[in-house]
């Protein structure tokens, strides 16, 4: 029988119960006859216990505070208790004790027993305090502890990824017990407890699950027993909590009547853990046999001479329930084997201490609890396909069977579904194939947060570190949530990603290729800008005494055409993957050769406007000029310096290969540093004084003869230069490319064809297609007709 949890506080004192009064419980009942069983087959074994019997007394424990006098009876020697001396000659009423069945109980009642070592070998009790060696030195069990119970619970909600879960208990020491594990557990395998709820008979159910609903609660841990449970689901049913997924402990994860409740399918799916089924060969005939003799002795006739009072369930004619076989039967086995596996624990242990062999055993050795203790400690036999072994906490070896109900489904409402062993060595394992979830098929949600979408990091909220939010992951970051789900990885300074990226991608390597399109057109204008010149060098070294190749400068335009053809080299450095030579030449070659370009154009703008301007105003001043050549004087001067300028660039922080990481996020444009930036920018002012020189003298010569017309080309060829550079600085401040270093190249470029196109190929067709203007007399009458016009002006 089991009493009411407030019905305890009735008693006005500590008087023994009466627990005919109380509510028959059909499962303990069952759990008696297991016993009963056990015993008889042990009896009637020819090889365990030899020619001895096992005896019994068994006590209805309804009561966790009310039933001290069975203990006591037990405890006592000849119906008393004698001041002990020495514990190694005590030898109660009893050497062992078989249970009680719930933790709080036996919590109760342990302590007495503890202080004479008399073993407790428990079938029902998981209490992980149990199994504490100092306070419980005599007790050892045939189920696994809390411990092992909450492992596969956390193991199952593991398994299908679940984090947001709610605990539910009762007021008792095993639930107590269950919550205080789960709590270590769940902080280590990153499980969140969204709710708890400890119940009493008194309590709001439907405010407790009401409070699930409201915080989005989808997986239920009922850790509690008995009439707690059944009020729970009921109260479930009845205010129709759905799609649920609960999972039940021991106490009833088959409980076949709650089962059989009307409305329990549309709750959810329920998760049962039990010991792995262990059938009992002979039991039902054993019930059968049982239940068949009561019925035909209903009138006790076997027991006459007892009053109603001495009938028990020890005797043959059975006063506790007129139960049948089928029911008894039907009843949860969740329990069946670990009170076999207890009896049979007992009988081996005094197997061993009578030192029996297979024929006899010798009766004549006492038999002392303390002894019963050290044989049972050292079991390990196999009892039908289970290993029975304890080990030094007094636990038996893990077998849990997961069962997935079917209610109101006929015969298999209990499907085992997964298992968890950890004997030979742990082993856990469910078969998803088996569970048929509600809805499109897919596993229930069972977390605080809506997974993020691919590329999302998590960022974890302050009061649950199972919930979180989801933030895109920037540009040049990426998320890998194996690793870490919570930050975004920074990509390597060789990589680079898109804004909500899963992994990074290598950045490419820009630089100027031999083999790109537009890189081969610059190629080969280069090369031909270099043909053009040393045709024309040669063509001009076969004409040089004539009036159009001495107009044009005559020796000067040799060094003119050199200088062309070194600046258009120094175009080949551009291309290729930068080194320190390329970075080097790439500039050097055309800032020096150019300015000696533009030094011969600028004496030579500056002679023609010497010549047709100023020679009459300051002859003297002209005469000077032409008697120490000024012109190359000049030339050599600004060639000379602008040589100085080009080495200091060239050694003094010189120009190196660079690596442009910020301008691109998917590019690295390989490039070349300025080098030092005081001695540059004289090196750019040169180049533009000479240039402005140039121009200036050029247009002021801008009305000379067509044959002197060498002002209006290097007009030209100055203002090509100037738009060229134009054009490159605003790309170059819009954007990073590598094709602005082409561009930086093409500017080179055009500065050098727009000389050798404005200067040099109109003094080239002259001589080529118009050789009669290439004569003395041609240009005479052009200077003649030029005086006259000013004359007359």
């Amino acid at each position: 029988h089991k009493q009411s949890p407030t019905s305890e506080f009735s008693q006005p004192s500590p008087v023994l119960a009466l627990c005919s009064r109380y509510h028959f419980d059909e499962e303990s009942y069952q759990m008696f006859q297991v016993m009963r069983f056990a015993v008889e087959e042990i009896n009637n074994s020819t090889t365990l216990l030899p020619n001895v019997s096992l005896g019994y007394e068994i006590f209805n424990h309804c009561s966790d505070t009310l039933n001290f006098p069975s203990v006591f009876s037990f405890l006592s020697q000849n119906g008393s208790f004698p001041i002990q001396r020495n514990f190694n000659k005590y030898q109660p009423n009893v050497i062992t004790v078989i249970g009680p069945y719930d933790s709080t109980t036996t919590i109760t009642v342990a302590p007495f027993f503890m202080m004479d070592l008399i073993p407790m070998v428990n079938y029902g009790s998981s209490s992980y305090d149990l199994s504490n060696k100092l306070l419980y030195p005599s007790f050892l069990r045939t189920v696994p502890s809390n411990k092992d119970l909450i492992d596969i619970i956390i193991r199952i909600i593991k398994w299908f990824r679940w984090n947001w879960v709610a605990f539910i208990g009762s007021q008792d020491d095993y639930s107590q017990d269950g919550l205080s594990l789960f709590y270590q557990y769940i902080r280590e395998n990153g499980i969140c407890l969204a709710y708890q709820g400890m119940l009493s008979l008194e309590s709001d159910y439907y405010a407790t699950l009401k409070t699930i609903e409201k915080l989005k609660i989808n997986i239920i841990v009922v850790f509690s027993s008995g009439v707690i449970v059944e009020n729970l689901v009921r109260a479930a049913i009845n205010h129709n909590i759905r799609d649920k997924v609960w999972i039940a402990s021991e106490g009833w994860s088959m409980n076949k009547k709650l089962s059989q409740e009307p409305g329990i399918q549309n709750i959810g799916k329920i998760f049962g853990i039990t010991e792995q089924f262990t059938s009992l060969p002979g039991f039902d005939q054993f019930i059968n046999k049982t239940r068949k003799y009561s019925d035909d002795d209903e009138e006790c006739s076997g027991c006459e001479g007892q009053s109603s009072q001495e009938k028990t369930c020890n005797q043959v004619c059975d006063n506790c329930t007129k139960l049948s076989s089928e029911e008894i039967l039907n009843e949860s086995p969740t329990f069946s084997f670990p009170v076999y596996a207890a009896i049979y624990s007992v009988a081996h242990a005094l197997h061993n201490v009578l030192r029996c062999d297979s024929n006899c055993c010798n009766k004549n050795v006492a038999v002392y609890p303390f002894m019963l203790l050290k044989e049972v400690k050292k079991l390990n036999f196999s009892l039908n396909g289970h290993q029975i072994k304890y080990d030094i906490n007094g636990d038996p070896p893990v077998s849990y069977a997961v069962v997935l109900w079917h209610p109101n489904t006929g015969s298999q409402v209990f499907e085992v579904v997964g298992t968890y062993a950890t004997y030979p060595e742990i082993a856990f394992t469910i078969n998803s194939s088996l569970i048929l979830w509600n809805n499109d098929g897919s596993v229930p949600f069972g977390n605080c947060s809506v997974e993020c979408k691919e590329g999302f990091q998590r960022e974890k909220d302050r009061n649950h570190e199972c919930c979180f939010r989801c933030k895109i992951c920037p540009s040049n970051t990426y998320i890998n949530y194996t690793r870490d789900p919570y930050t975004c990885v920074p990509c390597s300074t060789d990589e680079w990603s898109e804004e909500g990226s899963i992994a990074c991608q290598r950045r490419e390597i820009m630089y100027l290729s031999f083999t790109d399109p537009l890189s081969v057109l610059l190629l080969v204008s280069a090369a031909c800008l270099v043909l053009l010149c040393s045709a024309i060098t040669i063509l001009f070294s076969y004409n040089y005494n004539t009036p159009v190749v001495k107009s044009a400068g005559g020796s000067m335009c040799f060094l003119m055409l050199v200088s062309l053809i070194m600046s258009s080299i120094g175009l080949f450095f551009f291309f290729g993957q930068p080194m320190v030579i390329q970075c080097v030449f790439r500039n050097v070659m055309f800032c020096f050769f150019y300015s000696v370009c533009l030094s011969c154009l600028a004496v030579r703008s500056f002679q023609i406007f010497c010549v047709f301007k100023m020679a009459t105003k300051f002859p003297e001043a002209y005469k000077c000029w032409v008697k120490h050549n000024g012109q190359w004087l000049v030339i050599t001067i600004v060639s000379v310096f602008q040589f100085i300028l080009c080495v200091l660039w060239g050694t003094f922080r010189t120009p190196a290969p660079t690596r442009d990481e910020s301008s691109y996020a998917d590019q690295i444009i390989l490039g070349c540093s300025r080098g030092n930036l005081g001695v540059l920018l004289a090196v750019v002012f040169l180049v533009a004084l000479l240039s402005f020189l140039c121009f200036f003298f050029s247009y002021m010569c801008a009305d000379l003869p067509k044959n002197y017309n060498e002002a209006k080309s290097i007009t030209f060829s100055i203002l090509f230069f100037y738009i060229s550079w134009c054009l490159y600085f605003t790309a170059n401040m819009i954007s990073q490319a590598v094709y602005i270093q082409l561009l930086y190249a093409l500017a080179q470029l055009s500065s050098l064809y727009a000389i050798l196109l404005s200067y040099f190929i109109p003094k080239s067709y002259i001589i080529v297609f118009q050789p009669k203007k290439n004569t003395q007399a041609y240009f005479q009458t052009s200077i003649q007709n030029y005086t006259q016009n000013i004359s007359r002006t």
